[in-house]
């Protein structure tokens, strides 16, 4: 039996379990995830958690702003530029784009190289709209 990707992170362990109690467990391959509320209290709970924003400069630097110490690496970059997070694979990887699409195929491809990454629900347009802080650029 394969480990849920949640292994690692005793929270996200404790979300995984919850989940899986509720019936709310997926089959198959899925993606990591949490919602931006869950992933807000993860970044609270620990502090070793590495925000990853997958969008374009424009946007990260744009109107939706940015989480407060987050990466930027486009999605279109990501497997050209794994090098540069190879010393972040023993970290849980926060992955967030505009709404979610790019993030998690962000989150499959840290996945295949070993990286525990987790997307974030909705990516920045839910995060807002939760009323999370984020930081933009003036």
């Amino acid at each position: 039996m394969a480990k849920h990707p949640s292994w690692r992170n005793p929270f996200l362990a404790s979300l995984a379990a919850g989940a899986a109690a509720l019936g709310l467990a997926q089959t198959g391959p899925a993606i990591a995830s949490l919602s931006p509320r869950e992933a807000f209290a993860l970044m609270r709970a620990d502090s070793t958690v590495l925000l990853l924003d997958v969008r374009t400069p424009g946007e990260f630097s744009g109107e939706s702003g940015h989480l407060a110490g987050a990466v930027l690496v486009p999605v279109d970059e990501l497997e050209g530029r794994l090098n540069e997070l190879a010393p972040e694979k023993s970290r849980t990887i926060l992955v967030y784009c505009r709404t979610g699409r790019r993030s998690a195929r962000a989150v499959a491809i840290l996945g295949k190289q070993g990286f525990h990454a987790v997307n974030v629900q909705g990516g920045i347009v839910r995060w807002s709209a939760d009323q999370l802080p984020v930081v933009k650029e003036r």
